[in-house]
């Protein structure tokens, strides 16, 4: 027998235990995947799910009404309640994938499930969720991935999860949100209701090659930082005192060159927690205490609002 005619019976074998559990969230164009993750519980990527409901349509074709539980739209995961009517569940993988190995991908797609194959050609990728916050930690293949895959399934050799496809790079290249203890923690508590609130500033930022630019147009030295372009009203950063045209240089004692700095210094404060923050005014450089436990909306915007 060839290689080839291996790796087929391998793909009829990881379509035939895992295709079932891969379903289709949504419709149209901007439909994508999901997995049947437990009994009544399908996990998809939050770019899929618009509102508080979503039509899941199973392999068979059976179609059935889906709840939103719980989201996390900064992670891009959602966990959506639906009959899934006896539809096998999938398995978790034990073990995280490492480059080379090899991976296949399971979208849901008309007439029921396509499996396509890969190997992991990076890991500990980063990519932009679906408000701009960086997410770390991705796996990278190439198990080609078609339109309307994303929430679909990243499977082993042994038809078990690794990850949850989510970004196509282009070039062949595609990622994925490692199936890993910390992944399932997250699934765990959007299971439980608990939608994730991150703490949000409530500021507009420009790069700091903007900040240079202001700063030489009006005689003053060049920093690193972001620039406080906007500050909205009401919001945790308004509190504290921030204004418009504050150079922001650091967080939480870590200097913030760019705004994915920001992301990440946010990223370690707990809902209700407070946030320190060092700014430059002009020539004066000062620091500011960030209290995120009343005032101002902590669960993120559209737009380029931190």
């Amino acid at each position: 027998m060839s290689m080839l005619d291996e790796l087929g019976l391998q793909m009829a074998a990881v379509a035939q235990k895992a295709g079932a559990s891969v379903v289709r969230v949504g419709g149209g164009w901007r439909g994508g995947s999901g997995v049947v993750i437990g009994d009544g519980i399908v996990l998809t990527n939050a770019h899929n799910v618009r509102g508080d409901s979503a039509m899941v349509e199973f392999a068979d074709g059976r179609r059935a009404e889906a709840s939103l539980k719980g989201v996390d739209v900064d992670g891009d995961l959602a966990v959506l309640a639906v009959d899934t009517a006896g539809t096998s569940v999938i398995s978790w993988a034990g073990t995280s994938a490492g480059i080379g190995t090899p991976v296949f991908a399971a979208a849901a797609a008309d007439g029921g499930t396509r499996v396509t194959f890969g190997f992991v050609s990076s890991v500990a990728r980063a990519f932009r969720g679906p408000r701009g916050r960086r997410i770390s930690g991705s796996i990278e293949h190439t198990a080609p991935l078609a339109p309307g895959s994303s929430g679909g399934a990243l499977l082993d050799a042994n038809g078990a999860l690794i990850g949850l496809n989510t970004n196509r790079l282009g070039g062949g290249f595609y990622l994925a949100l490692p199936a890993d203890e910390a992944l399932r923690n997250r699934v765990a508590a959007l299971q439980r209701g608990e939608s994730a609130e991150r703490p949000r500033l409530g500021i507009g930022i420009a790069p700091s090659w903007v900040a240079n630019r202001m700063r030489r147009a009006v005689g003053l030295a060049e920093r690193e930082g972001v620039l406080v372009r906007e500050v909205e009203e009401s919001s945790p950063a308004a509190a504290a005192g921030m204004a418009e045209g504050d150079l922001l240089i650091e967080a939480a004692g870590r200097p913030i060159r760019e705004p994915d700095d920001l992301y990440d210094a946010l990223g370690t404060v707990n809902a209700g927690g407070s946030l320190s923050l060092r700014i430059v005014r002009g020539a004066d450089e000062r620091s500011v205490e960030v209290n995120f436990a009343s005032g101002g909306d902590t669960s993120g915007a559209n737009g380029p609002v931190h």
